[in-house]
């Protein structure tokens, strides 16, 4: 008789909670990948929750620096933004949330650049291609340019702000990040942090 082995109906009896706990956890977790892969829809790809973070003005860092080429091949630099406030808008056509959130985006679009409110909107094509960014952007009614990244670099110069899509910054009149959507924006959301950096003095 062998001793110091445990005996195999006991070593079942003890791993089984724990498989019991782990697989409840993942089934409970409509974000987990467990839950999308079961949905059938976009296994595995997880955005962000929809946190809003707001920077005060004395806390925010140096001017971001984006230069790029747009999806109509025009070059553009956040400079050209500078003295305005800038909404930058990082998304994709393989991302289910852009695409959700793609009416608030344009009805606030279309709002906050009515009139004379300095306000420039531009989006970031994300890990995508051209042609594939120009249909869906058409397609979305999208009424703002996109620069076209797809090496996924763009974002390396947004200061650690940005890291899938969808998520929104926006900018102050310096260029500075003011604020930051993570996952889909609501227009109402989006209009009122807009209007919170233009008040600013």
């Amino acid at each position: 008789m062998s001793r110091g082995r445990p005996l195999p109906g006991a070593a079942a009896l003890l791993v089984a909670p724990l498989l019991l706990v782990a697989l409840s956890g993942c089934s409970d977790d409509p974000n987990s990948i467990a839950a999308q892969a079961k949905s059938g829809n976009r296994q595995g790809y997880i955005s962000g929750d929809g946190n809003i973070e707001t920077i005060a003005v004395g806390d925010r860092k140096k001017p971001v620096a984006l230069t790029g080429t747009t999806l109509d091949a025009k070059e553009w630099s956040s400079q050209e933004a500078v003295g305005k406030v800038a909404v930058l808008n990082l998304w994709a056509s393989w991302c289910p949330p852009c695409e959700t959130e793609a009416p608030d985006l344009k009805k606030a679009a279309e709002t906050l650049t009515a009139g004379d409110k300095p306000v420039v909107f531009m989006g970031i094509n994300y890990r995508d291609n051209p042609d594939s960014g120009r249909a869906t952007a058409a397609r979305w009614g999208i009424p703002f340019p996109s620069l076209d990244d797809p090496s996924g670099r763009t974002i390396l110069s947004l200061q650690g702000k940005v890291t899938s899509p969808p998520t929104t910054l926006v900018l102050d009149r310096q260029g500075r990040i003011a604020a930051r959507v993570s996952g889909a924006v609501t227009t109402s959301t989006l209009t009122g942090l807009v209007d919170d950096v233009l008040a600013e003095q």
